[in-house]
């Protein structure tokens, strides 16, 4: 079975509620998807923290999913900001990570209208056990021997828990395993705080949407 290899991917899919049959917390999802973007590209070192802010670094970008691919030209090319600032820009972020998704044929996308006028998209997994086993590997990253842990799982958890994705990290379970998320979050740096602020900022202007 191949799995996704870049956060914003996973993190789509782990958003996913395969009870209900679908995305969860799409307020704010993009959020979310941007701040796994940033730390893809700090995990590849691609990006450095530079104070409160994400610094480009030389690299070779080859595999870069297409939102982590645009996030890194738009930092190169755009003027320095905080990571929040870069979390809370506006964007369609979720839409561009589905885009590549359905592309890859890992969920299925169908367009309609409900009540005949207002369109929506309609998201399906079509390798359902993808999405289960990337919840197998948050499960493990929170129960297996810490030095075990893939950097790259334990990123993933701090994102899940940042982003308060139920359908893979219920809020009992994250009260449960508050410490051995917080020995996990390092794997992220400053992004999952940064999220954090971002989504508070989002709702306080009025944004819950």
């Amino acid at each position: 079975m191949d799995l996704p290899v870049n956060l914003p991917e996973k993190l789509y899919l782990l958003a996913y509620d395969p009870e209900r049959g679908r995305l969860t917390r799409t307020t704010d999802l993009d959020l979310a998807l941007r701040a796994a973007a940033l730390t893809e590209l700090l995990r590849r070192g691609l990006l450095r923290d530079d104070g409160r802010h994400p610094a480009p670094v030389d690299g070779p970008t080859g595999g870069l999913d297409p939102l982590s691919a645009a996030l890194l030209e738009q930092i190169r090319q755009g003027r320095r900001r905080t990571w929040w600032s870069w979390i809370g820009r506006p964007g369609r972020s979720a839409r561009v990570v589905r885009d590549g998704l359905a592309a890859a044929g890992r969920i299925r996308v169908e367009e309609h209208r409900v009540l005949g006028l207002f369109p929506v998209a309609r998201v399906t997994l079509t390798e359902p056990r993808v999405r289960k086993a990337l919840a197998a590997s948050v499960t493990s990253a929170l129960s297996g021997p810490l030095s075990r842990v893939d950097p790259a799982d334990a990123a993933l958890v701090a994102l899940v828990d940042a982003a308060r994705l139920s359908p893979a990290l219920t809020w009992r379970r994250r009260r449960e395993f508050r410490a051995r998320i917080d020995k996990l979050a390092p794997a992220a740096g400053p992004v999952p705080r940064a999220l954090r602020r971002a989504v508070n900022a989002k709702y306080a202007d009025g944004g819950a949407g």
